[in-house]
């Protein structure tokens, strides 16, 4: 197979759980011994993978440009993976045009119309209801998730509601989790002990607003508790980008240290005895939380942390409905070693059921060999696929080609 994916972004592993997602994908497919190519319209980072190690193509694409037109014919993939909807809005059209047999699976990372949704209730200061999901994003977002031949969800609780609240059919989607490798791997290091670990941590990108939100939540409601209680213990703020506002938080009378980017997530992590994650809005799965289990480090979190990995009665810690409960299992858990050694090892059970890299990839390739042999039967038996697939409803194709001769008229 030749497969061809179109970055958002340039995959960034210690940046973000997108990141890490992503080079997953890659590698399942060079280890498969398929021909991969990776291209985005984005700017080159200096957290980006180094892609040639593993034998990737890397390309830049313009947005709105019949550029694409000519390097995508000449590439001729089998398969094409848009990584995130708008990558799909952008190109889909693009991709049906030149290489109409290739196919097109959209990677959503995590449903970004439940997250805006979801964000909006906080901001508002109210529940979240399931109404607040029929908004312009979430309308573009399944568009694209119906003219996809297959898209990936990372989290089960996703994929159930596309298909409950928006009757998106199985055969369009497939929940696939994060890939680890397992426990027992010689990849992981040796585990530093109890009475080795100090501190707690709490750490994310910063452009991401959920985590912005809960630095906020943890400066202004959580850590102040926590430190009155624990004065000798610090709390570590780690996150690519950090911005001014974050940097100004940073406080080490009040033990609040924030510390920016983190070479080695997982290294740092380790290091703490606790991780605080007072995540109020989100979607997908949480990478943080999941790193923490890897190197067997308890998190505190809340139901949205937690969703699509395990329940409140089976998590590697605690997960806390509310600001005191949340406080509370912080300090307990940073006290007490042998709930301590408890969670960690329910961690490594969640790790080892959930997660399997070998399991995980397998169901990826097969899918996609059955997916690519069978995407003739599965377009025609999708209305909604030919139907936003129509003439009259490519406003985005449209679009991109007004602009395109925009640009062109304004260079000439």
């Amino acid at each position: 197979m030749k497969v061809l994916v179109i970055g958002y972004v340039w995959p960034e592993p210690n940046s973000s759980a997108a990141g890490s997602r992503m080079m997953q994908l890659l590698e399942t497919f060079v280890n498969q011994q398929w021909q991969v190519d990776f291209a985005s319209p984005a700017q080159h980072s200096d957290h980006q993978a180094d892609l040639a190690t593993l034998d990737i193509n890397s390309h830049a694409i313009e947005l709105n440009c019949d550029s694409f037109d000519r390097f995508i014919q000449d590439l001729a993939p089998q398969i094409v993976i848009f990584d995130r909807f708008m990558m799909e809005e952008q190109f889909g059209w693009r991709v049906e045009k030149n290489v109409p047999d290739a196919l097109r699976v959209l990677n959503t990372e995590d449903l970004h119309s439940l997250r805006d949704a979801r964000h909006q209730a906080v901001k508002q200061e109210r529940p979240f209801r399931d109404e607040d999901l029929h908004t312009e994003l979430a309308v573009r977002e399944i568009a694209a998730i119906f003219r996809s031949d297959l898209t990936l969800m990372i989290s089960a609780v996703e994929t159930e509601l596309l298909q409950q609240r928006f009757h998106v059919p199985k055969r369009q989607l497939m929940t696939l989790p994060f890939m680890l490798a397992s426990i027992s791997d010689s990849s992981y290091k040796a585990r530093l002990a109890y009475d080795q670990r100090h501190h707690f941590i709490s750490i994310g990108n910063f452009r991401h607003a959920p985590n912005w939100d809960a630095v906020l939540q943890l400066k202004q409601h959580i850590w102040p508790a926590i430190h009155r209680q624990l004065p000798n213990t610090q709390l570590h703020i780690y996150g690519a980008y950090p911005p001014p506002k974050a940097t100004q938080l940073h406080n080490p009378k009040q033990g609040f240290f924030v510390k920016g980017w983190a070479e080695d997530a997982k290294s740092v992590i380790q290091q703490a005895r606790v991780l605080l994650a007072p995540l109020r809005f989100g979607a997908g799965l949480k990478g943080k939380l999941v790193e923490a289990m890897q190197v067997g480090t308890p998190s505190i979190t809340t139901p949205i942390g937690a969703e699509g990995i395990a329940d409140s009665e089976s998590w590697s810690g605690a997960v806390c409905f509310n600001t005191q409960a949340f406080i509370h299992e912080a300090i307990r858990f940073y006290q007490e070693e042998v709930l301590w050694l408890k969670a960690q090892a329910t961690g490594d059970r969640l790790i080892q059921s959930n997660f399997s890299k070998e399991v995980h990839q397998e169901r990826l390739i097969q899918r996609l060999i059955n997916q690519y042999e069978d995407r003739y039967v599965i377009r025609k038996q999708s209305f909604f696929n030919q139907m936003l697939r129509h003439h009259s409803l490519k406003s985005t194709q449209y679009m991109s080609q007004w602009i395109e001769i925009k640009n062109k008229t304004v260079t000439d």
